[in-house]
């Protein structure tokens, strides 16, 4: 029989073989940071920009959260030519607010889909639907989330730095606003998946299979969406965002995805389990990736950010003193620290891509890294289900 020696010999064999390569891939990213395209701000408009922008916003059940958008979006300024909601049939009074904002700016124009096409997903569906309605004086097309809280300012920084940086589809990663103490812990860790198995925003991919996006704030020009025949691509695709973007820089077209947080703000989910079930379930970005590029990003998750946590606490809370260590061990410990300190300098890193101001048990937020376990299970989980329910939207499984 195996001694405990042996087995403990051979399980830190094993982990290093998994851990050193993916630490490497993770730090080559990493390193790209310095070099990002800095931060938005936001900008004025100028006459050139005027009625240059369609904006497209997909509802459903919105009322108690599209207020901040309806507000922020009026106080955008002339580059923006019309503001389409795409309703799809709310119930909960979305359409009144609508209404409401509607007296103030007539730039709002509310509209309902048709019924949901076989093999289409309701967002990507609404965004189509609302595409296929928006002017053709309109240069670009603006994709909009209900849930975000956009500040003055952004859609002409948006277009500013489309048009300097020569981007054909460039989108936002924003500041994420957190309430409660369950998601200050746990929605970093998720977030973290992303930013480790990508570039960080603001550093272009090098190949289209590794583009990022974020559809909750997504600029395109108008006449390349039509060429790749708008969200058509994307139809079934429950993460339609990436799938487009992707189809799209496949295409040769530019894309980039940029740091946001100081113009757009995000209210995702409430507490915890909204956040797992909602956020998590399209993290994993199935939809967009090859079956390889799947198993990979999973290996690479599992050995950076899944494992360190779990093999630190372990060797300092159940076994022998360190003296008692083989080398071998002794660099799995090691490697599993430097990956720590790495997750942790990360969260400094990623502060300001949150507004604590309004949370309770904010603190939590810096306790996140002992959340990256089951973080990296969720994005297990999720890569091997097909969703049933998205949105209040029942989808069938064949």
């Amino acid at each position: 029989m195996l001694d405990a020696w042996t087995i403990a010999s051979a399980i830190s064999l094993l982990l290093l073989l998994i851990q050193l390569p993916a630490t490497a891939i993770l730090l080559s990213r990493l390193l790209k940071g310095p070099s990002r395209h800095p931060p938005m701000t936001p900008q004025n408009s100028t006459p050139e920009l005027l009625g240059c922008v369609s904006i497209v916003i997909p509802t459903l059940n919105e009322a108690l959260r599209i207020s901040p958008l309806l507000d922020g979006i009026s106080q955008q300024s002339y580059e923006v030519r019309e503001i389409i909601i795409v309703d799809s049939k709310s119930g909960d009074g979305t359409p009144d607010l609508i209404k409401t904002a509607q007296q103030k700016d007539p730039r709002f124009r509310l509209m309902t889909d048709d019924p949901l096409p076989s093999g289409w997903v309701g967002r990507p569906w609404a965004l189509h639907y609302g595409f296929l309605q928006i002017s053709e004086a309109s240069e670009w097309f603006l994709g909009l989330d209900a849930d975000i809280q956009p500040s003055p300012g952004l859609v002409a920084s948006l277009v500013r730095t489309a048009e300097t940086q020569g981007y054909d589809l460039v989108s936002l990663s924003p500041q994420f606003i957190l309430k409660y103490p369950g998601e200050c812990w746990l929605q970093p860790a998720l977030l973290m998946t992303l930013l480790y198995r990508f570039n960080p925003a603001g550093v272009n991919a090098e190949n289209s299979e590794r583009v990022m996006a974020n559809g909750q704030c997504y600029l395109c020009r108008r006449s390349v969406l039509a060429a790749v025949g708008g969200y058509t691509t994307a139809s079934g695709s429950f993460c339609d965002d990436v799938t487009l973007a992707r189809n799209i820089a496949a295409c040769g077209y530019k894309v980039g995805f940029l740091d946001g947080a100081k113009v757009l703000k995000v209210r995702m989910y409430e507490g915890a389990m909204e956040t797992w079930q909602q956020w998590g379930r399209s993290l994993d970005l199935k939809d967009a990736s090859s079956r390889a590029q799947l198993w990979g990003d999973l290996w690479l998750l599992s050995g950076v950010q899944g494992l360190p946590p779990i093999v630190v606490c372990t060797y300092l809370l159940f076994l022998p003193p360190l003296q008692s260590f083989s080398a071998q061990e002794l660099l799995l410990l090691a490697l599993n620290l430097f990956l720590v300190v790495i997750r942790f300098a990360m969260l400094f890193a990623i502060a300001p891509s949150y507004d604590r101001t309004q949370a309770k048990g904010g603190w939590l937020f810096w306790l996140s890294p002992f959340a990256d376990p089951i973080a990296v299970l969720r994005i297990f989980l999720s890569a091997f289900r097909t969703p049933r329910e998205w949105r209040g939207r029942k989808y069938s499984t064949e």
